[in-house]
């Protein structure tokens, strides 16, 4: 059944609940439907339809009052947005559901996708949708006692915008209190078997929450009974930045979502841009994007690495990968003249060509690795406290991953392949050779043998790159890139006013709506962007791999002790500024 078979078939099965079809810009179809045929369409492509969508990507809210540009689309005053995914079809599909502005109200669909859980609680928190079906509608990213719902078109976006701020000695007690632990609240249980459950807070300043994260925990002795997650405290307003910044005045924030991720973070944020523009990036630029990207997976695993081998006990890998990073960071630095967040993308292309010698340095890393990765095998992995601290502790199969969103390395763990640079090639990815690394067992220990291998493709990647790179142009020749090349702007007119608006104003992006995806270190990483015909965004959603898969934690963690947490948590590899945005 292709696309538009599916879409023909949602129409016969639902008839009027379904609205129509949207254009956008994206291979992927986009639907609209009735709110309250949401939880059963939900449900069909759930589990009954032939090869279903058992992935609930992201889910999200577009406040549509200060639209312009919406034709084609049913009236709607705050609209859901659903992003399912079928890999055994390698196929999405987006479902959106019309709500009112004064009060949008929809209908939950956690029953059917419990990762929509934390989506629900985040549209609530952030554009006041209410739920039905739901028990609370607790805030998740902002503070309990926050007023209003700041992703709404009548928020401000500046600071500038508002009243000075004074935080009271009044107001500074009721938040304190607001922070309290109420385990009625968080649905903890407080006693198994007739004996009392400690409770505990465990962080949010803690070395093992790898950030500032707190999970409240219920404990009988070192087991865990249940445990909540908590998050947003490191939530900086990501997505309501990008409605204030250029198109290419936001391309540094990319990097700070996913702050270890560095250039990989820029991407799909660019493939959204670039899929409005209708640009096509030279194919240089494709492949110094791909080896940049590839530098940085191999930091990210490295010091991922290091640290879940410190979190188990041993001391002196983290030491030894530091070593290897600071030599990825010379070429890196070389290139991008920065080291962990260079900005250094552009909309069609790249800032700048490959330095004098980069060859040179690239090949000495190239040859550096391979042998430490062979030492790190016997360090880390054969380590027998560190084999105990791991294997078959906080393991899940296929489906619990899926439920739950998980993506990367913590879904291939478990013996499913999916990654997206193989099963949709991205940037020119289609063009390399490289395995993609699977478990068996989806514990700790397999994360991190996956992991492990990924760092060898990567070495692999970027070897073709050292040995195949094209020449020809770092940027396409189209008008909304920025800048125009420098030599052309020297030298006439027409491109010197081109070169003075893009910079100083931005490209005005054509209206419509298209989506970036790609396979960061973390997982499936994506940027669904509106235009409204403007040099800002209308609307920025960003999909972090590292927010749902901290929501899974509700569901693994139980059964484990306090120590198997501490390697659990380590085993995820999340980013706090990637989960909170």
């Amino acid at each position: 059944m292709t696309a538009a078979e599916l879409v023909k078939h949602l129409g016969a099965r639902f008839g009027q609940g379904v609205l129509g079809e949207q254009l956008t810009k994206d291979s992927f179809p986009t639907v609209w439907i009735r709110p309250e045929i949401a939880p059963a369409v939900h449900r069909f492509l759930k589990s009954e339809v032939a090869r279903p969508f058992p992935l609930l990507a992201d889910l999200w809210a577009i406040d549509e009052t200060a639209r312009r540009h919406r034709e084609g689309q049913p009236p709607s005053g705050v609209t859901i947005a659903s992003h399912l995914v079928s890999l055994d079809r390698n196929l999405d599909i987006c479902l959106k559901v019309p709500l009112d502005a004064q009060r949008p109200r929809a209908h939950s669909i956690a029953h059917i996708y419990p990762n929509a859980d934390w989506y629900e609680r985040e549209a609530y928190d952030l554009f006041g949708v209410e739920f039905e079906g739901r028990k609370d509608h607790r805030r998740i990213l902002l503070p309990p006692l926050w007023e209003g719902h700041p992703l709404r078109k009548d928020q401000p976006v500046r600071a500038t915008e508002r009243p000075p701020f004074v935080m009271t000695q009044a107001q500074f007690d009721a938040e304190e209190r607001a922070l309290a632990v109420d385990p009625q609240a968080l649905d903890l249980p407080t006693e198994r078997d007739g004996l009392e459950l400690m409770i505990l807070n465990y962080g949010p300043h803690s070395m093992a929450t790898h950030g500032v994260f707190r999970i409240v925990l219920a404990l009988d002795g070192e087991e865990i009974v249940a445990a909540r997650p908590d998050i947003g405290f490191h939530h900086r307003g990501a997505e309501k930045i990008a409605e204030r910044q250029s198109w290419h005045q936001f391309i540094p924030y990319t990097d700070r979502i996913d702050y270890l991720g560095g250039l990989m973070g820029e991407l799909p944020y660019l493939q959204a841009v670039e899929r409005l523009c209708g640009i096509t990036v030279p194919d240089r630029a494709k492949t110094i994007r791909i080896m940049l990207a590839e530098f940085f997976r191999i930091m990210n695993h490295l010091l991922f690495y290091g640290t879940m081998a410190q979190d188990c006990g041993a001391m002196s890998p983290v030491f030894y990968m530091f070593t290897d990073r600071e030599r990825a960071y010379r070429v890196i630095e070389a290139v991008t003249g920065a080291r962990m967040h260079p900005g250094w993308f552009r909309i069609g292309g790249v800032a700048a060509d490959l330095p004098e010698g980069w060859e040179r340095l690239v090949r000495e890393f190239l040859d550096w690795m391979p042998s430490r990765l062979d030492d790190y095998a016997g360090m880390v992995l054969g380590n027998e406290i560190f084999r105990g601290r791991t294997v078959g502790i906080a393991a899940y199969d296929t489906a619990t991953a899926l439920e739950w969103g998980i993506t990367g390395p913590g879904l291939r763990a478990t013996g499913c392949g999916f990654d997206i640079r193989k099963a949709r090639p991205y940037g020119g990815y289609e063009n390399f050779e490289f395995e993609v690394p699977t478990g068996v067992h989806g514990d700790c220990y397999d994360r991190v043998l996956v992991r492990v291998e990924e760092i060898r493709q990567s070495l692999r990647i970027i070897r073709q790159c050292l040995d195949h790179m094209p020449s020809g142009p770092i940027k396409a020749d189209h008008p909304l890139t920025t800048p125009p090349p420098r030599e052309r702007m020297l030298h006439d007119i027409d491109t010197l006013i081109h070169h003075f608006v893009g910079v100083s104003w931005g490209p005005v992006v054509p209206p419509g709506e298209a989506t970036g995806q790609i396979e960061t270190a973390r997982g499936l990483t994506q940027y669904s962007l509106i235009s409204d015909g403007t040099t800002t965004s209308y609307r920025t959603r960003i999909r972090t791999p590292s927010f749902t898969h901290l929501q899974s934690v509700a569901a693994i963690a139980p059964g484990l002790t306090v120590a198997d947490l501490v390697a659990y948590l380590g085993s995820i590899d999340y980013v706090m500024s990637d989960v909170d945005r």
